[in-house]
């Protein structure tokens, strides 16, 4: 590999993908909170993985300007922080600089190329992963990337990837896949959060799988009104079983959103449930429940902020 890549906002996400593209002998750089990265740099990044556990020496920096000259660009940033981030980034970019988002949500491409222009490629993740401490990324499940639209850059993107066992595939229907990421999202992250249950708990209990329901049945009513074509996701019947296959598959894991309340960090629910009932309301579909569940996240926030958590 001889492309140079930064990982923008390394955390659990850009730490697992940064740090499984260095240890097949990527020369990369992560970009992330100073306590990372001074962990990072002392001791190495610990990936512990399902499939090896491993310290992998990688170069971390708290400074945007360390992505000067990158070839590639990780934006793993928090969806809160997208606008923000893309204004600093944008003095960075050449036109041979390929900027892949690989955030939650459905709006983060448009307001990067908004704010530091340039033709950003889309991702939609599935990892399991989180950051029990700095320097040390825990991988849960899965770790595949779906990203587009289809271009040149999309494909020397993918190959990047699949050349160090990422698997990676391209979409024509970029848009569809992202509401179908949303979708798992907006299902289960509030739950689980707010339930602070892991995935495997919200799949086993009854009462919680009819909220999962409601979710998905208000989410595919503003799928429709927006006509969005949700990838592989023809009804809600499909849209629930989609969701319970996915809180199997990463059954041990909590949500980010989950995450994020445990650390008294802001959450990215307005990107998530939060942009489902702003949809909603614009396109006059209730929403009530995804409207429920954005303001008691909301709600928490705020109250991890009164209480001093930082």
């Amino acid at each position: 590999m001889n492309k140079r890549i930064a990982v923008i906002g390394a955390g659990a996400v850009g730490g697992y993908f940064g740090g499984v593209l260095a240890r097949a002998g990527a020369d990369v750089v992560l970009i992330g909170r100073k306590s990372f990265a001074d962990s990072v740099n002392s001791r190495g990044l610990f990936l512990d993985t399902l499939h090896f556990q491993e310290h992998i020496r990688v170069h971390a920096s708290t400074e945007l300007s360390a992505c000067r000259d990158a070839d590639l660009i990780l934006f793993c940033v928090k969806t809160r922080d997208t606008i923000a981030t893309a204004r600093e980034l944008a003095p960075f970019l050449t036109p041979h600089t390929t900027v892949v988002s690989l955030q939650n949500g459905v709006e983060n491409v448009d307001q990067i190329r908004a704010a530091a222009g340039g033709d950003p490629i889309a991702a939609a993740v599935y990892v399991a992963v989180s950051v029990p401490e700095p320097a040390h990324v825990r991988h849960a499940g899965r770790g595949d990337l779906v990203i587009g639209p289809v271009s040149p850059r999309a494909k020397a993107v993918a190959e990047v990837f699949e050349r160090a066992k990422i698997p990676c595939r391209i979409s024509v229907e970029i848009t569809g896949e992202l509401w179908t990421k949303l979708l798992w999202n907006c299902a289960l992250n509030a739950v689980s959060a707010l339930g602070r249950a892991r995935y495997r708990e919200v799949a086993g209990n009854e009462d919680a799988r009819k909220l999962v329901r409601t979710i998905v049945d208000e989410f595919m009513a503003v799928a429709r009104a927006a006509g969005v074509y949700l990838v592989g996701v023809p009804n809600a019947d499909a849209g629930f079983a989609g969701a319970m296959k996915i809180a199997t598959d990463m059954a041990g894991a909590y949500s980010s959103t989950a995450q994020d309340l445990q650390r008294g960090r802001p959450t990215e629910i307005d990107s998530l449930n939060g942009f489902i009932a702003r949809r909603g309301a614009e396109l006059g579909v209730e929403t009530p429940v995804n409207q429920a569940l954005f303001t008691l996240v909301k709600l928490m926030e705020s109250g991890l902020v009164s209480c001093g958590a930082t």
